[in-house]
Formats: C-alpha cells, structure tokens, sequence
C-alpha cells in the first residue's frame, strides 16, 4: 500500500501558470536522489532523498533542461549521465550527474531527433 509522503515543488517560488506540468520522476540508481522533468519550466528538478521511510526530500537543485518540454529522461545503468528527450525541440541533451550531491552538469552533448519522447536502456545481451 502507497501513502502519501512529502509534497514538494518541482519549480521554482513564484513560477506558476502557463502550462506547467511534470512529466517523468525517476530515481538515481544509488536511491539517493530523486529527479523530475517540468514541462513547461523545461527543467529537471532534483531532490536528496533524506528520508525513504516517510518520503522526505530536500531539494538540490532546479536544472535547466536544455530543450523545450522535456516529456521523458533516464539515468545510465551506473548513475553517471542524465539524458533528457525534448519533444518539442527534437533534441536529446545529456548531463553528468555529481555521485555525492546528485546535481547536474550540463555537456555539450546534445543529438538532434524527430519528437524524443521515450528513452529506454535495453540489457545488454
């Protein structure tokens, strides 16, 4: 049975309107952080997970996406990049993720692509 933890925004005070909306929250593979996609904002929102037990987050930080309505992300199987898929600006953009705070930092990297919605790391066979 789920219960209902903390409640926290995924934006920053004073930004409201429009047309905001989350899109993806994923969780970093060490399960210490916790992150999510604002449409919108176009930002990923990151959070230290203080407490799992009673769902208590602290906020790290509001991030820039580095496109236009950032709908999914995923992190790498071993926690070190952040890839963020644009469906609005056909673009995926990649971050390399702090193992100690969670924070992003945005790279050059970025690929051009028709509607990025969806990015899945399939197992390597």
């Amino acid at each position: 049975t789920l219960t209902a933890g903390t409640s926290v925004s995924t934006v920053p005070v004073g930004v409201s309107g429009g047309h905001l909306s989350t899109a993806e929250i994923v969780a970093h593979p060490n399960g210490k952080f916790l992150y999510g996609s604002n449409r919108g904002h176009n930002s990923i929102a990151v959070f230290k997970i203080a407490d799992a037990a009673k769902g208590a987050l602290e906020s790290v930080e509001i991030k820039p996406s580095g496109g236009k309505t950032p709908r999914n992300f995923t992190i790498t199987p071993d926690g070190k990049w952040l890839l963020a898929a644009h469906q609005d600006s056909d673009n995926i953009t990649v971050f390399s993720v702090n193992q100690e705070t969670g924070a992003l930092t945005a790279t050059p990297h970025s690929v051009v692509v028709g509607k990025a919605v969806c990015l899945v790391f399939l197992p390597a066979k």
